[in-house]
């Protein structure tokens, strides 16, 4: 009965690792994506500032 409980326990925290890469993907996505938009968006608005 014990390595049964054992068994669940290590499911359990793997699926906590798994769910925390996850996350950090996530993280590392969004990151990059804003550093992305922000320096186009940064770019426009000197273009703009520029024009006027």
């Amino acid at each position: 009965m014990s390595c049964f409980k054992n068994l669940y326990h290590d499911v359990r925290a793997a699926t906590a690792i798994e769910y925390g890469l996850l996350a950090a993907l996530i993280a590392v996505v969004l990151i990059a994506g804003i550093t992305l938009i922000g320096s186009d968006l940064s770019n426009t608005f000197n273009e703009a500032s520029n024009a006027i």
